[in-house]
């Protein structure tokens, strides 16, 4: 199979470790130049270190997702050192902090959308012009999870924020088709990464957050089994191949874990049972046969 990837660039938001760095790897060993961006600017400057030591391109910036500017920034180093940028690569999250809907605070609430919500927002935004104005195409990676295709209890923040990130893909990918701008959300089951470490780069203006961890950490349970599980998760380097597996042949939804497919058809034969419940109804059953209008 050609490689379509070499001499083109990327930006990878959260690229100083975990599913970020894999894909950067991945990507530089393919013959890409990299961009790694990261909050993280220790993790940072070793990362870019290892990919040097590869004899991969690569260029660090600090990145914080939820400050546009930073964004902008980005993008202005990388055109400078590489050109156009033809792949962006939506990674940065953060996992939240378990529980119950009424315990969670707004706080972290806030934080989780910030971050893995406007995050990719920001990003989209800041790139996408560059990429549509060379007019050679390119990539959109938004990573989303497994929770993004159903949700999960005592997870609603992380759930819902992931959710969106598979909405926005959609959205997008239908939007930036005409420029050749492929778009896929990455879902994900568990993988091994330190996003149960997620506090470890908590912004200053959401340190309210730090309440509820340290009632969480006190249980000590819930902080355990999230850690158990993330731990039990593929390597990180067995994605990366997985998503240039994927964006070969195309898909707009990358998955890692096939396992999942059953959860993910029980959501939809709920789906198609309300359908199928409406059309039976007499208050709307009169609308099946409508065209449907789209913007």
């Amino acid at each position: 199979m050609s490689n379509e990837f070499a001499g083109k660039t990327a930006i990878i938001s959260g690229g100083a470790g975990g599913i970020g760095l894999a894909l950067a790897e991945e990507f530089g060993q393919l013959g890409m130049q990299v961009v790694i961006a990261d909050i993280d600017q220790k993790e940072l400057a070793m990362a870019e270190q290892k990919l040097r030591d590869a004899n991969i391109k690569v260029l660090a910036c600090p990145l914080d997702v939820t400050n546009y500017q930073q964004w902008e920034d980005t993008v202005a180093a990388a055109e400078a050192k590489f050109g156009n940028i033809h792949m962006l690569v939506n990674n940065a999250g953060v996992g939240g902090i378990p529980g119950s809907v009424d315990k969670t605070k707004v706080e972290t609430w806030k934080w989780v959308l910030d971050v893995n919500v406007m995050g990719v927002v920001n990003g989209t935004q800041a790139t996408a012009p560059s990429m549509k104005r060379h007019g050679q195409g390119g990539w959109i990676i938004n990573v989303a999870s497994m929770a993004g295709m159903n949700g999960v209890p005592f997870s609603g923040a992380y759930a819902a924020s992931k959710a969106a990130v598979v909405s926005m893909s959609e959205s997008w990918a239908a939007e930036l088709k005409k420029h050749n701008i492929a778009v896929s959300a990455l879902c994900p089951a568990f993988v091994q990464t330190r996003i149960h470490e997620s506090l470890r780069n908590l912004q200053p203006q959401y340190q309210g957050v730090k309440d509820q961890a340290a009632t969480l950490v006190k249980s000590g349970s819930a902080v355990n089994k999230a850690k158990a599980l993330v731990e039990s998760g593929i390597p990180t380097s067995v994605l990366a191949k997985r998503v240039v597996e994927a964006l070969q042949s195309g898909q707009t939804y990358i998955f890692t874990h096939p396992n999942f497919r059953s959860s993910v058809a029980y959501r939809t034969s709920l789906l198609d049972a309300a359908f199928a419940d409406a059309e039976n109804s007499p208050i709307v059953r009169h609308l099946k046969d409508d065209e449907i209008v789209m913007l």
